[in-house]
């Protein structure tokens, strides 16, 4: 288990990926990337309880969705970094015949990748789905996923957040990133979303919060007080607060950098902030 100094400089590292990858081919989504880093890096290398090698099954190991699938970047370099498929592959984002499109597929056979996201409010009922599969197949692992707080102005959402709290779905953590940012702005001035977790808590689930989702600790242990509350009758959620852009100065406090890509000097500028630890690809 990396030690917490191991996982802050990995942190620093996938920023990096993050904003070479979406520099290299002028196209991507580096700030809900870097909003979501710490995230990733605990949840992969702290939290989840995983397999050696990878199948689409998934069975006998705890299982992640990423429901808005265009923050592919960090999801990417994560993956690589934890051994599902060589860092070196990163260099390929975005490219004709990549496995690594601007959103995650299935038909290249990448693994870590067991759904097609980025059609943002479908990423819920899937893993509701996943979660009930476990069920049925007595197996005792968890499942997690990921959503944008924007992405939950999509009204299927609401359906499967009744669904799995009607059927007692114990076995899911899903987490909202509250970052209050979407492609046309902020999101409070494109449809206001009020108290997201009071939505959910009224709507049968176990509600908690990550005040500071940029802080690795507070994540881990967040996440750790998650995995806690399964188990007992109820979905559980997680509202945590992020910054989109986090690491990057000119890209936080702002949703202009939802889905842009840094050019030569500004990606020279973000990489001086994060100075490389363990090596670009």
């Amino acid at each position: 288990m990396p030690n917490t100094q191991e996982l802050q400089d990995l942190v620093v590292q996938v920023r990096r990926d993050i904003l070479r990858m979406v520099h290299k081919v002028n196209s991507g989504h580096p700030g809900g990337s870097l909003g979501c880093t710490e995230f990733f890096v605990a949840l992969y290398n702290e939290i989840m309880d995983l397999k050696e090698g990878f199948d689409m099954d998934g069975k006998g190991e705890d299982l992640f969705f990423l429901s808005n699938g265009h923050i592919s970047p960090v999801f990417y370099s994560v993956l690589a970094r934890r051994g599902y498929f060589p860092i070196e592959e990163l260099d390929t984002f975005r490219l004709i015949n990549s496995r690594l499109q601007g959103h995650p597929t299935t038909h290249e056979g990448l693994p870590g990748i067991r759904v097609a996201s980025g059609s943002l409010g479908q990423g819920m009922s899937v893993a509701i789905g996943a979660a009930l599969a476990k069920k049925l197949n007595g197996d005792d692992h968890l499942v997690f996923s990921l959503h944008g707080d924007g992405e939950l102005q999509e009204g299927q959402n609401w359906e499967a957040i009744m669904y799995a709290a009607g059927n007692k779905v114990d076995n899911l953590i899903a987490t909202v990133d509250r970052n209050g940012q979407q492609i046309d702005g902020a999101t409070e001035n494109v449809l206001p979303l009020g108290d997201v977790g009071e939505k959910f808590r009224a709507f049968g689930w176990d509600v908690m919060h990550i005040e500071n989702g940029n802080d690795l600790d507070q994540v881990i242990a967040g996440l750790k007080e998650a995995k806690s509350r399964t188990g007992k009758g109820k979905p559980v959620c997680i509202v945590m607060t992020t910054e989109m852009g986090n690491g990057v100065d000119f890209m936080m406090h702002t949703h202009a950098w939802h889905g842009k890509a840094p050019n030569d000097e500004q990606l020279a500028n973000a990489l001086a902030q994060n100075p490389e630890t363990l090596g670009d690809y």
